[in-house]
């Protein structure tokens, strides 16, 4: 899950260093802060603060509430939340699944891929199960957040034509 961490700290952290008010240092110190959070959050394989639906991926919310994750994060470089909300979009949805990190900015904003890899196939025999901490089995068959929005008739523009814009 490190580059798709990284992906999501990255782009977030583009944002605060695009508004010009916080120096390179507190980026990185927010950066750092962000993917050590996340990082532990995603050893135990489930947000308990955050599930999407029954998803145990991470889905960042910012909107009328700051995502505790950011904040805490933000807080550890001394901002606040509503400095936060001055320096981070106002409604912003960041999917952080295995594999894909996608966003989308508004409630009916187009869902973009900000990474995305191929999972490695992995051949276990017919009898093995994998388990979770909890000892449920893991399927393969999780819906993420983003899939269960794009089921609801929301659907992503061509790869082709995705871009990140970041207008200050």
């Amino acid at each position: 899950m490190k580059p798709e961490i990284n992906a999501a700290v990255g782009f977030l952290s583009r944002f605060l260093r695009v508004k010009g008010h916080v120096n390179d240092r507190q980026v990185q110190t927010f950066s750092q802060s962000l993917q050590d959070i996340l990082a532990e959050q995603y050893k135990h394989h489930w947000f308990p603060d955050r599930p999407c639906k029954g998803s145990g991926y991470r889905c960042i919310r910012i909107n009328h509430k700051m995502d505790p994750l950011v904040g805490q994060a933000g807080q550890r470089i001394g901002l606040t939340i509503q400095q936060l909300y001055l320096l981070l979009p106002s409604e912003l949805t960041l999917w952080v699944d295995p594999f894909e990190v996608s966003y989308r900015i508004g409630e009916d904003g187009s869902i973009c891929v900000l990474y995305e890899s191929t999972p490695t196939s992995i051949v276990l025999p017919p009898s093995t199960s994998i388990s979770s901490p909890s000892g449920s089995p893991l399927v393969d068959s999780h819906t993420s957040c983003k899939e269960e929005l794009r089921a609801l008739g929301r659907t992503s523009p061509s790869k082709a034509y995705n871009m990140m814009t970041v207008s200050s």
